[in-house]
């Protein structure tokens, strides 16, 4: 008996904890509710305009600065530098020699081929007199001219060989830094200095297939690089790759840019914009109107209610190109509505809104930009 009395005093006492946890619940819970149930102040907010502006389309994408001619000059022969004619980052003409090698060896080479030349020219020239006299055979006459015609390939062969010897600029450019040095034996194929074009220059970029349509060759493009982040430089596209990447489904694109100021070198980063000819009406909103989704971007278009009060409504928009903190939408936004501009993350649909700031588009554009 006196067990049982314990066990049902533990019960009780069970019971009564747990039914005040419970009750307390289902007191903060009614609090809850009340609280969810009284209005809620509407959410102060600011606002701007869609509006129509005329773009003009272009097509943004990254490459890489190429020089329109850029090698290493290397020699065809090898040999002693015997003179340096050029300095590291000098500008040079086509022809201008870079270095000489040691030639003694070739230039008496070349002058035993002369004087070999010289012989059979004054042979075949004996033979030539004799010919119409009959002294000589015809056959001997076809002999002394074979001879004197090879004797002269060979002194061509020899002066080529002795050209070799010397190292020019292939064409008109800017120098790199040296990489040999005088009395320094150099092998065939040893890079000497390099020498690349500057003005004008290309870029080499990438387009998707779908892109392709919407460029042609001789449309401006604008580029910017990291080196000089305030400049651009303009140009247009040149060429325009006649297939398309079957891995990538991308095609490659080839612009000529100016570089009067040589400011552009070979290998650097660039971003591009592909311009079309004609400019296109959009409707744009500031880039901070739109909230950027996976399962599609949307904007907060303001309205009213039947009450007569401001409310917002969720609306899926189709968004394109940005420019100056601005953003294109080409659906779902008519010119004229009014949208959120800032704080969309602290609404949902249907909530009612205080607008406190009506924004002009200049006002928003430069709060999008300060922003980025």
């Amino acid at each position: 008996m006196r067990t049982a009395s314990r066990f049902l005093i533990v019960i009780i006492i069970l019971g009564a904890v747990l039914g005040g946890i419970f009750g307390y619940k289902f007191y903060q819970f009614g609090q809850m509710q009340e609280q969810f149930s009284q209005p809620q102040p509407p959410a102060k907010i600011s606002a701007v305009k869609a509006q129509t502006e005329s773009w003009t389309p272009q097509i943004k994408a990254v490459g890489s600065v190429e020089a329109i001619n850029g090698i290493a000059v290397a020699n065809e022969v090898p040999g002693v530098v015997e003179t340096i004619n050029f300095e590291s980052g000098d500008a040079v003409k086509k022809g201008d020699v870079l270095i000489r090698l040691d030639a003694a060896i070739d230039q008496a080479a070349v002058r035993t081929r002369r004087a070999e030349a010289q012989l059979a020219k004054q042979e075949f020239q004996r033979v030539s007199d004799l010919l119409p006299k009959r002294a000589v055979s015809q056959s001997q006459y076809d002999e002394a001219k074979a001879n004197f015609d090879a004797a002269q390939a060979r002194v061509n062969e020899a002066e080529a060989q002795l050209s070799k010897k010397v190292i020019r600029a292939p064409f008109d450019g800017n120098l790199g830094l040296r990489l040999v040095d005088q009395g320094e034996y150099i092998a065939t194929g040893t890079p000497i200095v390099e020498i690349n074009m500057l003005d004008p220059i290309y870029v080499d970029y990438t387009l998707s297939e779908k892109d392709l349509p919407m460029v042609a060759k001789g449309h401006s493009v604008v580029a910017t690089v990291a080196a000089v982040p305030q400049q651009t430089f303009e140009g247009e596209v040149s060429a325009i790759n006649t297939s398309v990447n079957p891995e990538s489904r991308t095609v490659r694109v080839r612009a000529t840019l100016d570089n009067s100021e040589k400011l552009l070198r070979p290998g650097m980063f660039a971003t591009i914009n592909t311009r079309q000819p004609q400019d296109q009406t959009v409707v744009t909103v500031p880039r901070t109107a739109i909230s950027y989704n996976t399962y599609g971007d949307f904007v907060f278009v303001v309205t009213e209610n039947e009450d007569g009060q401001l409310i917002v409504k969720r609306r899926t928009v189709q968004t394109g190109n940005t420019r100056d903190g601005r953003v294109a939408v080409l659906n779902g936004l008519e010119t004229g509505e009014q949208v959120v501009s800032k704080g969309l993350l602290r609404l949902r649909a249907g909530q009612t809104v205080e607008i406190l700031d009506e924004q002009s588009s200049e006002q928003a554009s430069e709060s999008a930009e300060a922003s980025e």
